[in-house]
């Protein structure tokens, strides 16, 4: 039988370099809030008292580690000065492509990290971590996600849109300049109360050694930021290809965080399990199409899943990106119940 612990005491187990007797499930269900209250996502991230109130009822009826505070892969690039083009009221807007530069390196007219801190949605960010603190008092851990630093610099300088950019395609300055942002805006978070805080690399090219410690050296301020206020940095690598590519380097980082790669990197096969070093805790990722399944359906996923989670003992258990509006909680609480076994 599973001991019975607490979300909080598991992340200090985890802080302390413990495993645990489960993972934590941690998924990122952000978004359905916007259904939830039913008003546009863009109206929905700018408002700090919608954001709390519907997470606290998503809370009622999801049962996870953690409830998602805030979490918008595009927060970065706009608080630096990115213009955002929404093409649709429940969808994720683009980054309007740059001006005056070429691509891979940035446009002029940037906004300082310190200044990108202070921008709106920040704000409305931070408040809303601070109301479900004081909403949820210290039952579920408080999630929030950052930008990893190639795929802000990527938003940035357009690099997003090529297919499987090379790392001499990013500028340094470009790289710096999302790294020493990430920062500033994670420990905005922490210090309103954040728990965990996700940093996700959706582009990461293929990586030499030398390269993956300047990448490691650029997440360093972030990582050591989020544990000194006695949070968890989370550093997911959503796509199982660049997952792959990279799968050697990354253990030899020996991480002082939680590294999450996508489910399919290690049911595909094409990535071994290299017995990690001491600080090293592995995350897996679900994707978000299997949350889209009936329940009649997904019966055998969920007993692949449950095996899964048997062979690797993961730190925690998430999902690729934030879950889809249409998403059925019964779902994600079936994907609870195989977490647990």
């Amino acid at each position: 039988m599973t001991e019975t612990l607490t979300p909080r005491q598991m992340l200090k187990g985890l802080l302390q370099g413990a495993v645990q007797p489960r993972p934590l499930f941690l998924p990122i269900v952000f978004s359905l809030g916007a259904k939830v209250e039913n008003v546009p996502l863009r109206v929905f991230l700018g408002n700090a008292t919608k954001i709390s109130n519907s997470i606290k009822q998503i809370r009622a009826y999801l049962r996870s580690d953690g409830v998602t505070c805030y979490f918008d892969p595009y927060l970065e690039a706009e608080a630096l000065g990115a213009v955002l083009q929404w093409q649709a009221e429940d969808q994720l807007p683009r980054i309007q492509g740059p001006q005056h530069a070429e691509k891979g390196e940035l446009p002029d007219g940037l906004r300082s990290p310190e200044d990108a801190a202070k921008s709106g949605r920040v704000s409305v960010a931070v408040e809303a971590i601070r109301r479900l603190k004081s909403l949820l008092r210290d039952e579920p851990l408080l999630i929030s996600g950052v930008t990893g630093p190639f795929t802000l610099a990527a938003r940035l300088t357009g690099l997003e849109r090529v297919e499987s950019p090379l790392h001499e395609d990013f500028s340094e300055s470009a790289l710096e300049l999302a790294a020493a942002t990430i920062t500033q805006i994670a420990s905005k978070f922490v210090a309103a109360g954040a728990n965990v805080i996700f940093v996700q690399e959706s582009v990461l090219p293929r990586l030499s050694a030398e390269q993956s410690e300047g990448w490691a050296s650029s997440l360093a301020p972030a990582i050591n930021i989020v544990r000194f206020y006695e949070a968890l940095p989370v550093l997911q690598i959503s796509s199982s290809r660049s997952f792959a590519d990279n799968q050697q380097i990354i253990y030899e980082q020996g991480w002082d965080c939680i590294v999450c790669g996508a489910l399919a990197s290690f049911e595909s096969g094409t990535t071994e399990i290299v017995p990690p070093a001491a600080s090293f805790k592995l995350g897996i990722a679900l994707p978000v199409e299997l949350l889209q399944l009936q329940l009649a359906d997904a019966e055998t996923v969920f007993q692949n899943l449950r095996a899964t989670i048997r062979k690797l003992h993961p730190a925690i258990v998430t999902t690729a990106s934030d879950v889809p509006a249409g998403t059925d909680i019964k779902v994600l609480s079936r994907v609870w119940e195989a977490v647990q076994f």
